[in-house]
């Protein structure tokens, strides 16, 4: 018997509106439209579809707080994790929004109505402590927390919501379950026991021995579920993370295991994301859930160390372990023993026997530099699926990002670096000048904080692109505000795939050796007011503190720091 939701109902928005989908479609096309964030996304299609049941709808502001303070709902349901629809001040105030007021959520993909929220309330969230309290500190080398100050609104608006449709997916849709699909599936092929297992990695041996393991020592069935909606910066894509799990689900036992895919955005909150990830599975049915080392743990804090104990996950998930009611499994740490070509627990080996282990950082440099994985670690396809969507480092893209004044001669290195790069070979390389850019692209801008934003993130966003192909890009904007550079630079980590390779490079000609060789005479027109917002004039560069390489035109030729550059890319490998 597949498990009960939590709460006891599963919170089926879109069974439960299906009837008025069409009047509330109808409706939603004279309503003002909130065009959801990748995030909002992910979490409306679960708050629809039961995955956060008993949720149906985004925290008010008494839940919110319970929820930050209590790890529950306000009427004391355990709920560790505050899903909120954060909107601007600028929004709130065009829209009109207030208590009472009905608003359309659209796909920012396709623009498609997928609900409306019945607004109940506006509030400002206190962020310090949701940090604090959630994530177990207001630090930015947290990913949630630099989320949170970077780009989650001013204002949380919560109320319930009525679903029109479910998001559209293109990629996948087969592997794509809602709970009350995945439910149907288990009762069909009459599994009543299943041990749920979580990911955000490629799988490997150990992995499926682990899973293998578990489900026979309980006699249950295996559920893969992958997160496939956001994940840590950095992490594998999911395309090449699901073409893996095609492949390992093909070694487990006829009718042992199940892939079903989760449109999760995770927080990597570890032992509170515990919690909320046994939830999640409850509500997909599962009856066991895997719980790891460090679970949903986003790496070390500013001080270098882990953010949460190894076993903090484990252990809240206990404490709740008579309102959850899933049964977790603590997972397993498994290694290879060469003498009978088996993986067994590492606390159950014994002593003096030889076993063998590849780290993730050992993995991902055999990956880079085409060195043999061999297949006691992993299986062949799996390691095909890698190899083709992660070549070695002197295929992948990088992005050379130059930052300085208007005439540091930024623009000069720009395109000798381009000329170099071109007579190496290897790559495409492509050159985003600040003033062409601006001029193709950004013609509508003018100088104000918000629009050499813009400039800048158009830039991270075409330099994306082309490096996640493989190419080879040099942009040379002015980027004088530092939270304009870090966003540029998170642009190309997150979406430059295994091009996402970011090199600072700070122009730090002095203002006044840049003025007076200024031919154009830009800077004499700037001092005499025809031009508002200059930079290192009437508008400051804030200088970065965090380049990767820095120079100065007057003291260094133009060759010297091309080819420091190309020794930069050589250290890296990806020369």
């Amino acid at each position: 018997m597949v498990n009960s939701p939590h709460g006891g109902v599963l919170k089926d928005l879109i069974a439960r509106d299906e009837p008025i989908s069409a009047q509330l479609r109808e409706e939603a096309s004279t309503l003002p439209d909130i065009t959801l964030t990748d995030r909002q996304l992910c979490d409306l299609e679960l708050i629809t579809n039961g995955g956060f049941s008993p949720l149906e709808g985004f925290l008010n502001e008494k839940d919110y707080v319970n929820v930050v303070e209590n790890l529950r709902l306000a009427d004391g349901t355990l709920f560790p994790i505050p899903v909120n629809l954060d909107l601007s001040k600028e929004t709130i105030e065009a829209l009109k929004i207030a208590p009472g007021s009905r608003l359309a959520l659209r796909d920012p993909r396709d623009d498609q109505a997928l609900a409306i929220i019945t607004v109940e309330d506006i509030y400002t969230p206190d962020r310090v402590k949701e940090a604090v309290n959630v994530f177990g500190a207001d630090d930015p080398a947290h990913p949630a927390v630099a989320y949170l100050r970077n780009q989650v609104k001013e204002f949380y608006v919560g109320g319930k919501v009525q679903a029109i449709q479910a998001p559209t997916h293109f990629d996948y849709v087969a592997l794509r379950y809602t709970p009350a699909e995945l439910r149907a599936h288990f009762k069909k092929v009459a599994w009543r026991k299943v041990v749920a297992f979580q990911t955000r990695n490629p799988m490997h041996r150990a992995h499926r021995e682990l899973t293998v393991r578990a489900a026979r020592q309980r006699q249950a069935n295996v559920l893969i579920h992958p997160v496939v909606g956001l994940t840590k910066p950095g992490d594998v894509d999911h395309y090449t993370r699901v073409r893996v799990y095609e492949a390992i689900m093909k070694k487990y036992p006829n009718g042992l295991g199940h892939l079903a895919l989760l449109p999760l955005a995770m927080r990597m909150a570890g032992p509170r994301e515990a919690v909320w990830h046994s939830i999640i599975r409850k509500n997909f049915g599962a009856t066991h859930f895997i719980v790891g080392r460090d679970h949903a743990g986003p790496g070390k804090n500013s001080q270098g160390k882990d953010f949460y104990g190894p076993y903090d996950a484990q252990d809240l998930v206990i404490k709740y372990h008579d309102e959850l009611q899933i049964e977790m499994v603590p997972f397993q740490q498994m290694t290879y023993l060469p003498s009978t070509d088996e993986y067994q627990p590492v606390d159950e080996v014994p002593k003096g026997v030889q076993t063998l282990d590849i780290s993730g950082t050992e993995l991902r440099k055999r990956l880079r530099t085409g060195a043999p994985i061999p297949d006691w670690f992993s299986y062949e396809e799996v390691v095909k699926v890698l190899r083709e969507s992660y070549p070695p480092r002197n295929k992948q893209g990088f992005v050379l990002f130059l930052t300085g004044l208007h005439n540091s001669g930024k623009d000069t290195i720009a395109r000798a670096l381009q000329t170099t790069l071109h007579q190496q070979g290897g790559r495409s390389v492509s050159l985003l000048l600040g003033e062409t850019v601006r001029q193709e692209l950004s013609a509508e801008l003018g100088f104000s904080a918000d629009d050499r934003h813009k400039n800048v993130q158009r830039i991270a966003y075409v330099a994306a692109e082309l490096t996640r192909a493989g190419a080879a890009v040099v942009a040379a904007p002015i980027a004088p505000h530092e939270r304009s550079r870090q966003a540029a630079k998170q642009t190309v980590l997150q979406n430059g795939g295994p091009g996402g390779n970011f090199f600072l490079i700070h122009v730090a000609t002095p203002l006044e050796h840049c003025e007076k060789t200024d031919r154009k005479g830009v800077y004499a027109r700037a001092r005499a007011g025809e031009i508002k917002g200059f930079t290192g004039v009437d508008d400051p560069y804030e200088t970065p503190d965090n380049a990767d390489l820095t120079f100065d035109v007057t003291k260094h030729t133009i060759p010297e720091i091309v080819h420091s550059i190309i020794l930069l890319l050589e250290t890296n490998a990806l020369v």
